[in-house]
């Protein structure tokens, strides 16, 4: 008579399946990133179409950046096209950058915000 083998018992893995999402893999040669990193900037002029600004580092021709802006009591973020870039102001110890600012299709919320600054700035020279 043939004797039945009781069947083992499963032993699972106890040890974590790796997480595809943070899984990482060796570079072998080289990549190249950017980081965005806000710096402090003047806002010469400002209009529904763009800024000029003035900075203490030169911004690329044609480049594309997020800009934000504190308008009255409301920040916005704006994408811009960096359209001229030239030395402004030469002073001791400081170069300045004056740089104009072509925005490019800002949220209808920060148009809004825009223009509503704008306004409240016409208003105030007025008086």
């Amino acid at each position: 008579m043939a004797r039945k083998r009781a069947a083992r018992p499963r032993v699972q893995d106890e040890s974590p399946k790796p997480d595809p999402e943070r899984e990482r893999v060796p570079i072998l040669g080289s990549l190249r990133g950017e980081v965005m990193v806000f710096q402090p900037m003047t806002i010469l002029d400002i209009s529904r179409g763009g800024a000029q600004i003035e900075t203490a580092f030169p911004l690329q021709l044609d480049s594309l950046h997020d800009f934000r802006l504190t308008l009255n009591d409301q920040s916005v973020v704006v994408k811009g096209r960096i359209a001229h870039c030239h030395i402004g102001d030469l002073e001791e110890q400081r170069v300045g950058y004056r740089t104009g600012v072509e925005f490019i299709d800002p949220p209808e919320h920060v148009r809004h915000a825009i223009l509503e600054f704008i306004e409240t700035l016409k208003a105030q020279r007025k008086r």
